[in-house]
């Protein structure tokens, strides 16, 4: 199949051409066949000319970039939205959401599953990240909601007397990756995610992180969310959760660490050092009061940083534009630098660095050869006049509502409020009746 976006405004997140005031994209299948900047040679085709296309999308007012990259998030948490809140993330964690999840079965993680992507896609979301439970489940959502997702199975052992041959979570794990990874037209890949340092013993995280090794995946943790979570890994293992995973070999591989708030100097470099990526999440630190993250000192040590809501419990939104705004202003208030994180860079989290952090070399940016996955921005509202800028605008200005078009291996999947591959009021009947059931 072949689809012309035409007479559009492009951020490609190209370094070498950034910005195309009006241009044309020319996909084919799944990829970009080429981006054409209106008044070049058109090679064979010219201005108005649709008859080659099996589709035609008119990109005036519009504005297309690279589909947000979610790096860490947790989908099936929405039944917990505006649930527990205003809480430290320990209180919150341990005495509210623990216990409201060992009631979750299946069939629930189906149903809000649906509801987080339709969430995603709506507000210009094309992959996430996740780390949660019944992930087979998940994966099955990925498959026939057409988004691009990379998926593990939350591990967490308190116990030293393991085996690791027999635990369930590994276990769960294993199948996991046999079942799913690459599947879905390669849409869909998984790792392996021992939760944190104050959820594992340490035998669990080194054997989890050798058995990852073995089987060539990565790991997706969370690390140094908060102070406590630091003081109490420094007071038990007289170290870091950094220098502690380190030790363990949990990051000689492909890592994502979540949140990063409390890195000290020695930390980043060892996460320089490992080639770790780190998921910078400003909304749900800031709700939870764990902190700010020094994103710039991060980028400033040659650490990919990425991008991410982190559950629907926390945050309380799955909305990137909020988070890309976020780690733009957030940086320049609390470090009073003003240069400190560019808007260029903070939407290059969301999209360049998140495809970094999960290893899609083939996404996070719009060129010949990437992935079609694409999210159009309506810019024909108040907010967006004047445009003068268009990252800034985007940046600065821009709200989840304006995403009109979002595309995934060149099939669109969310147009003008319209769910292609969701029935939306069936998935919103479905999440009242689990959390009437939850909330009893």
């Amino acid at each position: 199949m072949k689809t012309l976006i035409k007479n559009i405004k492009i951020i490609t997140m190209d370094d070498e051409r950034p910005i195309i005031d009006c241009g044309d994209i020319i996909i084919e299948d799944d990829r970009i066949l080429d981006i054409k900047i209106l008044g070049a040679p058109k090679d064979g085709y010219h201005e108005g000319n649709s008859e080659q296309y099996d589709r035609v999308i008119d990109g005036k007012n519009k504005l297309a970039l690279p589909g947000f990259i979610n790096a860490h998030t947790h989908v099936a948490m929405v039944p917990f939205r505006n649930y527990a809140n205003d809480l430290p993330l320990e209180e919150w964690l341990f005495n509210k959401l623990f216990p409201m999840e060992d009631k979750l079965t299946a069939d629930d993680i189906y149903w809000a599953s649906q509801m987080g992507i339709a969430e995603m896609l709506s507000t210009g979301t094309t992959c996430f990240a996740d780390m949660y439970m019944f992930e087979d489940v998940l994966a099955e959502v990925v498959k026939t909601t057409g988004i691009r997702a990379d998926l593990a199975r939350g591990l967490q052992c308190f116990d030293d007397n393991f085996d690791i041959k027999t635990d369930r979570r590994v276990l769960e794990s294993l199948e996991l990756l046999n079942r799913y990874h690459n599947s879905a037209d390669g849409r869909i890949k998984v790792r392996f995610a021992p939760h944190a340092v104050y959820t594992c013993t340490p035998g669990y995280l080194a054997e989890t992180a050798d058995l990852a090794k073995e089987l060539g995946v990565g790991i997706h943790i969370h690390l140094s969310e908060t102070k406590s979570e630091n003081e109490n890994c420094i007071k038990t293992y007289g170290k870091s959760p950094t220098k502690h995973l380190a030790d363990l070999g949990a990051l000689d591989l492909p890592a994502i660490a979540a949140h990063g708030v409390y890195l000290s100097d020695e930390d980043i470099s060892i996460l320089s050092q490992k080639k770790v990526s780190i998921i910078h999440n400003p909304a749900s630190n800031l709700k939870l009061g764990s902190g700010v993250m020094r994103a710039a000192k991060l980028i400033e040590s040659c650490i990919n940083v990425g991008l991410g809501t982190d559950g629907a419990s926390s945050n309380n939104a799955l909305d990137m534009m909020r988070e890309v705004y976020l780690a733009a202003v957030l940086s320049k208030g609390v470090f009073e630098d003003s240069l400190g994180i560019k808007a260029y860079e903070a939407l290059k989290m969301a999209t360049v660095n998140g495809a970094g952090a999960l290893g899609l070399e083939d996404g996070g940016q719009l060129k010949a050869g990437m992935k079609a996955d694409i999210t159009l921005i309506d810019l024909d509202k108040p907010h967006y006049y004047p445009l003068n800028d268009a990252v800034a605008a985007l940046v600065y200005c821009g709200k989840g509502s304006d995403v009109h078009t979002v595309m995934v291996d060149g099939k669109i999947l969310y147009e003008n409020g319209e769910y292609k591959t969701i029935d939306i009021e069936a998935v919103k009947a479905a999440v009242k009746k689990i959390t009437d059931r939850l909330f009893m």
